[in-house]
């Protein structure tokens, strides 16, 4: 079983709720630390959740929670509600990188994600959430790469384009059937000329019979 599997049946699901999305950080500082497991101090993993309830209303929180080291346990931390999300930063809206901000009411979080493509998908899920969730307010998102702000973008280009197929196809057959239509009248025309043609010729046997 993956963490973040893990911290889902553990901390979210027995209070009926479910993770919508996490993501694996350490806190960013000025010196370079590469990335590791067990959260860059070697003394436990940091993992920021976001999670929704299933009754209704729906209640979105952002969670702090951490793994220690020698311990198979997860525990929460720090939480907010989505309301007290005030800002998503990306840092870097031209290229995948994992560092990324969080800007709640009280404070603000600097954070490194164990992967860029990991921050990707969190920040891409968190924006989703917010547009729908968010009663009041919405939280600003900047310096993110505009592929992680489409929503169902991709879903409505897709609509577009098989849209526009249906609409070519749909032209393709109204050309295709007034051909078939100029084809079938001139068919027609022949076979009223050919039974003419032989009407005649038939006429003019039989008088020359006579």
């Amino acid at each position: 079983m993956s963490a973040k599997s893990a911290i889902n049946k553990e901390l979210f699901t027995p209070h009926d709720e479910k993770m919508l999305a996490g993501v694996q950080v350490k806190r960013r500082t000025k010196k370079k630390i590469p990335f590791l497991a067990t959260g860059g101090q070697g003394d436990y993993m940091t993992f920021i959740c976001l999670s929704v309830t299933n009754k209704k209303p729906s209640h979105v929180s952002l969670t702090k929670v951490k793994q220690f080291q020698g311990s198979s346990a997860f525990v929460k931390r720090s939480q907010w509600t989505i309301d007290q999300l005030r800002q998503v930063n990306g840092l870097d809206s031209n290229k995948d990188c994992p560092e990324f901000d969080l800007m709640f009411d009280n404070g603000l979080d600097q954070w490194v994600a164990s992967s860029a493509g990991e921050k990707c998908t969190f920040i891409q899920i968190l924006h989703h959430t917010c547009q729908r969730y968010c009663s009041a307010r919405k939280p600003e998102f900047v310096n993110c790469q505009s592929k992680l702000l489409g929503g169902n973008s991709i879903l409505h280009s897709a609509a577009d384009s098989v849209t526009s197929a249906v609409q070519k196809a749909s032209q393709a057959l109204n050309e295709r059937g007034e051909r078939l239509g100029r084809a079938e009248e001139r068919t027609a025309d022949m076979m009223n000329s050919a039974e003419q043609f032989a009407v005649t010729a038939h006429k003019l046997a039989m008088k020359h019979k006579c």
